[in-house]
């Protein structure tokens, strides 16, 4: 069996799926594409997955981009149990809202941010600092009295959030203001299988980056 992904190890989404990876024991083939070469604008890969994004999966034929998307489905195809993505739809029902959240309101407010001064002439603006501030309230919110982001058990939702508040560690955001978020990142951080490699790793290669990128500016 070869489940091919196509990545960088700087992108959030695409340590979400390396956590989710990890947590299942699925050994993937990692495709490294180098964007700024353009190599996920190459006909090869349009053919592939038209909208050129990544991560993107290749499952023997079988093709599935949106990291959430990817998380889900490697854990109802080879999930040994359904603890990561429960089959109960109240349970899931609350992994699918946190995953939203992180999709269209946290990693959004990160996106708007940070990416016009990273890969732009942009400037920090503190109308976009408040709305982040807001959005981690948010998360504090949600984890008030649980030990996960879903509940007392570690699922994707997990793996999403902590990929996207690791980002913002590394952009020089401070969470201490958060103190439910704060002990949420320690334990996921320690809890969940491979962190180091799949998560910190590849962290620390887009936070080098991000400083060099910042250094010639």
């Amino acid at each position: 069996m070869t489940i091919d992904l196509y990545y960088i190890n700087g992108s959030a989404p695409c340590r979400a799926v390396l956590l989710a990876a990890k947590a299942l024991g699925i050994d993937l083939n990692l495709k490294y594409l180098d964007l700024m070469k353009g190599e996920h604008l190459t006909p090869e890969f349009i053919q592939i997955n038209p909208q050129h994004t990544i991560p993107t999966l290749v499952d023997n034929g079988f093709v599935l981009w949106e990291s959430r998307a990817i998380m889900a489905y490697l854990v109802s195809q080879y999930g040994k149990d359904d603890s990561l993505y429960p089959k109960d739809p109240k349970q899931r029902a609350v992994v699918d809202q946190r995953l939203y959240f992180d999709l269209g309101t946290l990693y959004a407010r990160y996106a708007e941010y940070y990416y016009p001064v990273y890969f732009g002439s942009g400037t920090f603006e503190p109308a976009k600092l408040e709305r982040i501030k807001e959005a981690f309230n948010f998360l504090n919110v949600f984890l008030e009295n649980q030990e996960f982001a879903a509940g007392n058990n570690l699922t994707i939702a997990d793996f999403a959030l902590i990929s996207t508040v690791s980002t913002f560690e590394a952009s020089g955001f401070d969470i201490s203001p958060y103190p439910n978020v704060l002990n949420w990142c320690k334990k996921v951080k320690t809890t969940a299988p491979g962190y180091e490699e799949a998560n910190e790793k590849n962290l620390l290669v887009f936070k080098q980056m991000i400083e060099q990128i910042m250094k010639n500016k």
